[in-house]
């Protein structure tokens, strides 16, 4: 199959990681931009495919446990880990231009702000945050808060992450005063 190709967007290098995808041209805000795109799958292959992804992370491979799995409905996902599938090149950002919409069966990318021309195409990937560690965030946002999640999770993780960070500080202090 070829690629899938939109009016709106190109193909680039990106600053956020590897491959992007920017506008070819100014986008209006509530277009749809490109459709998600792959092999339909039941959830159980999908819990499988996900699996053997964060394996690879943890043994950092080539994908670097890059999974491309989007839930589609209660019985389905779309496994966007397939060639023609240009839309798997979209970055996360905390702070994105773009979210995933679900009509009629298919995933669409769509902008939920104007974008300019040449600016990169993003949205929230949206993790749990019961796996959060697994997910580190490079998009570089003023609101970015280091890991991938959903924005209603972001406060809890503050917290969580503000915890870590007392408890590692009176564990380093515990342990200087035991070198005494």
């Amino acid at each position: 199959m070829k690629p899938t190709t939109s009016e709106y967007v190109v193909l680039k290098r990106s600053k956020v990681h590897g491959t992007g995808v920017f506008a070819k041209k100014n986008i209006p805000k509530d277009t749809d931009i490109i459709e998600y795109v792959g092999r339909k799958i039941r959830k159980a292959e999908s819990d499988k495919i996900s699996d053997v992804h964060m394996n690879n992370h943890k043994k950092n491979t080539k994908d670097n446990g890059a999974v491309y799995i989007f839930t589609l409905n209660k019985k389905y996902d779309i496994d966007g880990q397939v060639p023609w599938n240009t839309a798997k090149f979209i970055n996360h950002s905390c702070n994105p231009n773009c979210e995933a919409d679900i009509k009629k069966g298919h995933i669409w990318i769509s902008s939920v702000k104007d974008i300019e021309k040449g600016e990169e195409i993003s949205y929230n990937y949206g993790y749990d945050l019961d796996c959060y560690e697994e997910h580190p965030c490079r998009c570089g946002s003023k609101n970015c808060v280091g890991y991938i999640v959903v924005e209603e999770d972001r406060p809890k993780l503050k917290k969580i992450l503000a915890k870590k960070k007392v408890e590692k500080t009176t564990k380093k202090k515990t342990l200087k005063r035991l070198k005494k």
